[in-house]
C-alpha cells in the first residue's frame, strides 16, 4: 500500500480502503500497464528486425539469379588481373541496379568501385572473382579435369563476388526506400590470389572515405573470421646465363637454371634459421626448353610469409642475399620483380561481436539427398579423417584464440590497417575440404556451394545495415582499430610497383 502514495492522495486512499474490490481493481490495473511497459519492444528495434527479416526474403528471392552468376563465373575461371567477362559481369548487374560504376581503378582494367547513396555512414564490401591456375576440374566428386581449361575457382572467388556484389544491391534497394541512410560502395579487387590487388586500391586512397568494410570468404564452417592472416611478400627471381650446347661444350655455357636451384638450395637451408611460424615456398616457373641446351634463362617464383610485416620484409631481404650469392657462384646474373605484398590481417572485435550475432540470426547451410550423397563420395578423397556433414549446419562460437597453426595471407589484411574491417567464412566445401584442391573447385560449381554463399550474403546484409543503423558501433570500431595500430604509420609493403598484370602468363 506504501507505493500508492506516490501517485495517490490520503483522500483517496481512504476511500479505496473503504472498497476494496475498487483498490483490487487499480492493483491490477497497475501492474498490467507496469508489465505492458517492460514488454513492450523499443519502435527502433522493431523497425530493424522488420528491415532484416525484409532483407533475407530478398536475397531468398534473388538466389536463383546469383546461382546462375556464380556458376557463369565458375565456368569462365579467369585468372588473377585477366577477370575480364567475370568483372564485365559483375558491373553489369551493378549497372542495372542503379550504381554508378567506375572501371579501370588503381590501374588495374578488371578493378572498379561501385557507389549508391551520399553522406555518411559509408559501408564497403569486398569483391574478389579469380580463379586458380591448374586447378580445373568438372563439378563431379570425382576427380576429373576439364580439357582445354587453365583454372579453377578452387578458392570460391566465383563465390565470393556474387555474394558481396548481392549484399550490395539489397543495401542499395533499402536506401532507395529509405529505410537506410548513408553510402554503400562494392570493390571489386582482382587478383587476390597473389596479386595483392586490394593493396593497389589502398595505395590508391578509392578506400579512404569509408567508415567500415565487410568481406568474406569460402570454408568448411560457418564462423566469423578471427584469425590473423600471414603478412607476405612476394617476388619472381630471373636468373640470365649465356646459351651452349650441353654435351659439346658445356665450358662455354652459364646455366640459369642453376642459378635458380642454387638459390632454392640456399634458402632452403636457411629455413633452419629464421624464426618458426614463417612459410617460405616457390615453383620454377621458367626452367629452360630442352636438356641438351644450357637454359641462358630460368625463372622462380616465392612466397615469403610471417605473422608480422617487419619479420617477412626482413626475411624476404635474406632470400634476396640467397639470389644474389647463387648468381654469384654460378656465374649467371639475376633480377627480381615484386609480385605482392601484403599486411598481417587485424580483427575488429567490435565488429566481430556484430557479425557473430547476424551470423547466428541467418543460420547455416543444410543439404539436400542428393548433396549428401555428392559429399559422402568425395570425402574418401581427402587425406584425413571424414569430419560429420551436420557441421555444415552449424554456427562456430565467437573465439579469438589463434588455435596453434599459421594460416593464408590475404590482401583484406592492407584494407585492415586502414579502416575497421570484418569478414566471416561460411560453408561452400564438403567438411574435410582444403583449400586450393579440386575438391573445392568440383563443390564449389554445385548448390553446396551456392547454398553457403546465400549465407555469407545475409550475414553481410544484416551486419551492414546494424552499422548504417548505429554510429555508435562505427566509433567504438574506429576506436579500436587506433588502438591496435598504434603510432605504426602504413605502407604497402609491395612499395610503388605497378600492378605486375602479367604475372600469371
Amino acid at each position: 500500500m506504501i507505493c500508492f502514495y506516490n501517485f495517490f492522495d490520503t483522500t483517496l486512499i481512504k476511500d479505496f480502503m473503504r472498497k476494496p474490490t475498487l483498490l483490487l481493481s487499480m492493483v491490477l490495473l497497475f501492474l498490467s500497464a507496469t508489465a505492458q511497459k517492460k514488454n513492450k519492444i523499443d519502435p527502433m528495434v522493431a523497425q530493424l528486425n522488420t528491415t532484416k527479416n525484409e532483407t533475407i526474403t530478398f536475397l531468398n528471392n534473388r538466389y536463383d539469379l546469383d546461382k546462375k552468376t556464380a556458376l557463369q563465373i565458375w565456368d569462365f575461371a579467369e585468372v588473377g588481373y585477366k577477370e575480364n567477362k567475370s568483372a564485365a559481369l559483375h558491373v553489369q548487374h551493378l549497372k542495372e541496379a542503379g550504381f554508378k560504376v567506375e572501371t579501370g581503378v588503381a590501374d588495374i582494367p578488371t578493378a572498379f568501385v561501385a557507389t549508391y547513396g551520399s553522406g555518411s555512414p559509408v559501408i564497403g564490401i569486398l569483391a574478389e572473382y579469380d580463379a586458380l591456375p591448374g586447378l580445373a576440374q568438372t563439378a563431379s566428386p570425382e576427380k576429373n579435369a576439364i580439357a582445354g581449361k587453365i583454372a579453377g575457382h578452387a578458392c570460391g572467388h566465383h563465390l565470393v563476388g556474387t555474394a558481396s556484389i548481392a549484399t550490395g544491391i539489397v543495401i542499395k534497394e533499402l536506401i532507395a526506400a529509405g529505410k537506410l541512410k548513408g553510402t554503400i560502395k562494392v570493390y571489386g579487387s582482382p587478383a587476390e590470389e597473389g596479386g595483392s590487388g586490394k593493396v593497389f586500391l589502398v595505395r590508391a586512397g578509392l578506400l579512404n572515405d569509408l567508415d567500415a568494410v565487410i568481406h568474406w570468404h569460402p570454408d568448411v564452417v560457418n564462423a566469423v573470421g578471427t584469425s590473423v592472416a600471414l603478412a607476405n611478400k612476394s617476388a619472381k627471381f630471373k636468373f640470365y646465363g649465356v646459351a651452349s650446347h650441353a654435351s659439346m661444350s658445356p665450358d662455354q655455357g652459364r646455366s640459369a637454371l642453376d642459378g635458380v636451384e642454387a638459390m632454392n638450395n640456399m634458402v632452403n637451408m636457411m629455413r633452419e634459421h629464421i624464426p618458426q611460424e614463417t612459410r617460405i615456398h616457390y615453383v620454377i616457373t621458367n626452367g629452360g626448353k630442352a636438356p641438351n641446351v644450357v637454359p641462358d634463362f630460368a625463372e622462380v617464383y616465392y612466397y615469403v610469409r610471417h605473422p608480422k610485416r617487419k619479420e617477412v620484409v626482413e626475411i624476404f631481404d635474406r632470400v634476396v642475399k640467397a639470389a644474389e650469392g647463387a648468381a654469384l657462384g654460378t656465374g649467371t646474373r639475376f633480377s627480381y620483380d615484386i609480385i605482392g605484398g601484403t599486411h598481417d590481417l587485424l580483427i575488429n572485435k567490435t565488429l566481430a561481436e556484430v557479425m557473430q550475432s547476424n551470423l547466428e540470426i541467418v543460420g547455416g547451410v543444410t543439404y539436400s539427398d542428393e548433396e549428401n550423397i555428392f559429399a559422402k563420395k568425395i570425402q574418401p578423397s581427402f587425406l584425413g579423417t571424414p569430419i560429420a556433414m551436420e557441421t555444415v549446419a552449424r554456427i562456430k562460437p565467437l573465439s579469438y584464440e589463434m588455435g596453434g597453426g599459421n594460416t593464408g595471407s590475404t590482401d583484406v589484411g592492407d584494407v585492415s590497417y586502414i579502416k575497421p574491417t570484418v569478414g566471416l567464412r561460411a560453408a561452400t566445401w564438403v567438411p574435410g575440404t582444403t583449400a586450393h584442391s579440386w575438391q573445392a573447385v568440383a563443390a564449389g560449381g554445385t548448390e553446396i556451394g551456392t547454398k553457403g554463399m546465400l549465407v555469407a550474403s545475409k550475414a553481410m546484409a544484416l551486419t551492414a545495415i546494424d552499422l548504417m543503423s548505429n554510429p555508435l558501433l562505427i566509433q567504438k570500431a574506429t576506436q579500436e582499430l587506433k588502438s591496435s595500430i598504434g603510432d605504426y604509420k602504413y605502407k604497402a609493403l609491395l612499395g610503388d610497383i605497378k600492378p605486375a598484370l602479367n604475372y600469371r602468363d
